[in-house]
């Protein structure tokens, strides 16, 4: 099957369109259908996306790319004997055909990128229940979250730096005749991408994460190695195979994208993190590691989304069940194994006034924690919101936490009804006055009694000034201290939530209308999706000569 790329942008022009409107208008808006329902997928679109993941494991993964040699490095969290093999190419390689693709992959322009992009984007929609089951296999996300979360929010928040990547390339004109007096000249502006781009992609959420920063790249004209955690490889050697089978249809060198993988013994990231050939990298992972780029990979445009500590701000409810249940459905939610889940809940020691009279802080604390224990109260139905533990480091960090106070919610073991091989942590709510101004990933969070409302704020100014955050939260009836927050969150550089109790959590973020992350405070240098993430991704070079 051959196409032109001018034949895919034609396709594609009016979602790209709906697009660049809807990054504008701010509002609701999803290209992809986020519920995994037959009426909207098809009678046998999931039986027939499992069997597609069925077929994968146990073999080599059909990737065209030259293999030094074949691994298999991912261990499923649900203990699913995965087993597929993965071509490992050395840096060296990888490199040069990059560097190969990068001329046709620049000279191809922005319109016709989009069209290339988009496509791509459709075809992975097609195999979403496919990729599905990979994140699901791979994360230890429960299924339902592993469709959204790694299908159609992944695909829009892809869709949305395609957006934000063709109107920052297409804003101005592309030449122009420029007369001053007696001298006329002619301008063109030139579209240079900075280079090859880097994707480290992270164990939690493979395509979420990766997929706006691949595009983001891709449409502004950089070929791309794609990193997988070694964890998660799945979901984005899929990615990896769709692109470069729409490149090559499209009579582009598929090298323009490439897989990159590595294990646990044998990392390749800070090796490739490093080569002067590639001149961005967008990475989610740890702070540790996060640090290390900024501070390393200087030849690059780095992007990070690190660790925070998520804080919330509880002075007062009008709803104090939906508080409740909203603040423990965020905690329960893949066992807090979020960058967006609350950790701090900063409440007065006094206690706090709600519809249904003053409540101490004991019981606003047992209020939170009975609502944990109603979600978690079924195992059958729990690990429905809580998945599986990703890696051991998270169950380590559980047991430090449990030490550093009193525990009013511990943190119970739950069997598995499908997989009995799988780690699974209910959440865990300690009380503590010391050692909460450190990230603790995972199903743990920190009740903080404060001495007022007021000292709740300056903890929340200075533990995200200097640790940063990817959420805040408050719950006030005061709209002074509702603005006192807000101002405390411009402060720090913070995204905020008020008032949360019914279907909307903190933890969650809309495309098209939620930045995530904000790039202004240590948890993250870059928010997902602005045009600041995809601006400084190439170059505008001129020319003038005598018209």
């Amino acid at each position: 099957m051959t196409v032109t790329t001018t034949d895919l942008f034609t396709t594609h022009e009016e979602l790209l369109s709906s697009a660049l409107r809807a990054i504008t208008e701010r509002g609701y808006w999803s290209a992809y259908p986020e519920s995994p329902s037959p009426k909207v997928y098809g009678e046998t679109a999931a039986a027939d996306g499992k069997a597609a993941f069925n077929a994968l494991q146990g073999l080599d993964f059909p990737l065209d790319q030259p293999a030094d040699e074949w691994v298999a490095p991912e261990q499923s969290p649900f203990g699913i004997p995965l087993g597929v093999r993965y071509p490992r190419t050395s840096p060296d390689a990888l490199i040069a055909a990059a560097r190969a693709a990068l001329g046709s992959w620049r000279d191809a322009g922005p319109q016709q990128r989009a069209g290339v992009c988009l496509e791509i984007l459709a075809r992975l929609h097609k195999r979403v229940f496919e990729l599905a089951n990979a994140v699901h296999a791979t994360t230890g996300q429960a299924f339902v979250m592993a469709f959204q979360a790694g299908g159609p929010h992944a695909l829009d928040r892809a869709l949305e730096a395609v957006a934000y990547g063709y109107a920052e390339q297409t804003r101005q004109a592309g030449s122009v005749v420029w007369t001053k007096k007696a001298d006329t000249l002619a301008k063109t502006y030139h579209l240079v991408p900075r280079g090859i781009g880097l994707v480290i992609g992270c164990n939690t959420f493979p395509t979420w994460n990766s997929w706006p920063g691949l595009f983001a790249s891709l449409i502004t004209g950089n070929p791309v190695l794609v990193k997988p955690h070694p964890g998660a490889v799945l979901p984005l050697a899929i990615t990896v195979q769709v692109a470069r089978e729409v490149l090559a249809e499209a009579g582009l060198d598929p090298n323009t994208v490439q897989l990159a993988v590595d294990t646990r013994e044998a990392p390749i990231a800070k090796d490739l993190a490093l080569r002067p050939e590639i001149r961005l990298i967008d990475f989610t992972g740890s702070t540790a590691f996060g640090d290390w780029l900024e501070q390393h990979a200087r030849q690059a445009q780095v992007y990070t989304e690190k660790a925070g500590v998520n804080t919330v701000v509880v002075d007062s409810t009008a709803d104090f069940a939906g508080m409740c249940r909203n603040l423990g459905f965020s905690l329960t939610l893949y066992s807090g194994q979020m960058c967006t889940t609350p950790q701090n809940l900063l409440i007065p020691a006094g206690g706090i006034e709600t519809e249904a009279g003053h409540k101490s802080f004991d019981e606003v604390v047992d209020g939170i924690a009975g609502a944990v224990r109603a979600i978690t109260a079924d195992p059958a139905k729990a690990v429905e919101f809580t998945g599986a533990i990703v890696n051991g480091d998270v169950v380590d960090r559980i047991e430090a936490a449990r030490k550093l106070g009193d525990v009013v919610l511990d943190s119970a073991e739950l069997a598995h009804p499908a997989y009995a091989g799988a780690v699974v942590r209910t959440p865990m709510i300690v009380k503590v006055t010391d050692g909460y101004a450190a990230e603790c990933f995972g199903p743990v969070t920190f009740a903080i009694p404060t001495e007022s409302t007021r000292q709740s704020i300056d903890i929340f100014r200075e533990t995200v000034g200097q640790m940063g955050a990817i959420t805040a939260a408050v719950y006030s009836t005061d709209e002074s201290v509702l603005d006192a927050v807000e101002q405390a969150a411009m402060e720090v550089g913070v995204h905020l939530s008020a008032n949360l109790t019914g279907g909307i959590f903190v933890n969650q973020s809309a495309a098209f209308s939620d930045f995530h992350a904000s790039g202004a405070n240590p948890a993250a240098n870059a928010a997902l999706t602005d045009g600041a993430f995809v601006a400084s991704r190439f170059r505008i070079i001129q020319s003038r000569r005598p018209a």
